[in-house]
């Protein structure tokens, strides 16, 4: 294995373990061992032609992993997913007796990107939009890129306990509490007029096989994750999002150049979807906000909020930009566990 590709590895099994799942870090690292055999599967890991981190290559595999097992073609990950099995080499041995059996198949999971649609993380928009409140007015129109099955698309649906503050519907079925630390937030009204969002392969969540392949993105350790997934997935059955197919810069200057009510804050959001945009949609989508900026009012203002990931730090970084007819104004609201398990707050 590639020095480089190793270190990628290590990497990201460190931060899997540190968010709170060891076993998956552990499937991660088998990932290693299947490199030195001569496994289809190991040769296309082991020859990976980008950034492995960049492109989430062990979490691609995990999912597929994770997949087998909920369908029942892998019981023996029981015992590694309940830890009740730790040792690294027997956890090795049982990986490559899957991929002996399932190459083909978790070969599929090589050519895309995770989808980790986590409602999760809407509790990071929604802190985000509580501080732009005072600052640029209660309303907001919401337009997020990489919306996966359209999770985030709801956060309207869900109740939100963030520190001292509770906003959003009291019979939310799906309830977001994460572990809030870091200064208290002043409670501020929040009202979302409009939701819509995008994605270059949005997910069917009417469509049981694809609302599978998401379940298989939800780290197994974490059955609280798959229980909200299961919930947020009624929901978004009951009443779908408004989500279109479309390409990111596409659509982000086609969103841009709609007109726009008064009173109404107009917002960019994602999360963890920056790294899979290539280089130019990233110019693209940051000089028209950069361009609807200049052109915003007090009356008509811009905001941009991303949850990312610092790839020098692996931390996750809750940022907002927000225009209002003065200079663009740019602030770091805190950082967040990836899965929406805590929030660290700094904001002011």
């Amino acid at each position: 294995m590639r020095a480089e590709l190793l270190a990628a590895y290590e990497k990201q099994i460190d931060h899997v373990a540190a968010n709170g799942a060891p076993a998956t870090a552990r499937i991660c690292r088998a990932q290693i061992a299947l490199t030195r055999g001569s496994s289809t599967l190991g040769l296309r890991i082991g020859n990976w032609p980008s950034d492995p981190l960049k492109d989430a290559l062990p979490l691609r595999v995990a999912g597929g992993l994770h997949h087998l097992y909920l369908s029942g073609n892998a019981p023996e990950l029981a015992e590694v997913y309940s830890q009740s099995v730790t040792q690294q080499s027997v956890i090795d041995d049982k990986v490559a007796a899957i991929v002996s059996r399932h190459g083909d198949e978790l070969l599929t999971w090589l050519d895309s990107p995770p989808q980790t649609n986590e409602a999760g993380r809407s509790a990071n928009f929604m802190a985000a939009l509580i501080w732009l409140s005072p600052r640029l007015g209660p309303r907001f129109e919401l337009n997020e890129i990489g919306s996966s099955g359209g999770m985030n698309l709801m956060i309207d649906r869900y109740h939100y306990q963030l520190g001292d503050v509770g906003i959003g519907p009291e019979n939310a079925t799906v309830r977001i509490q994460p572990d809030w630390q870091g200064p208290m937030l002043i409670s501020m009204p929040v009202e979302i007029t409009d939701i819509r969002g995008c994605d270059q392969n949005p997910l069917d969540l009417s469509d049981e096989a694809v609302a599978n392949h998401l379940r298989a993105y939800c780290w197994p350790e974490m059955p609280e994750r798959l229980e909200r997934l299961a919930k947020g997935i009624e929901l978004i059955r009951q009443y779908p999002p408004d989500l279109v197919k479309a390409d990111a810069a596409d659509w982000t200057e086609e969103q841009l150049l709609r007109p726009q009510a008064v009173g109404t804050s107009r917002v960019l959001m994602h999360s963890i979807v920056w790294q899979y945009i290539n280089p130019d949609g990233q110019d693209r989508i940051t000089a028209a906000m950069a361009a609807a900026g200049e052109k915003a009012t007090a009356e008509k203002p811009i905001a941009w909020i991303a949850l990312e990931t610092n790839i020098a730090t692996f931390e996750h970084e809750l940022r907002v930009r927000y225009w209002n007819g003065d200079e663009m104004q740019d602030q770091m609201l805190g950082s967040a566990h990836a899965h929406g398990a805590w929030l660290k707050w700094s904001g002011a």
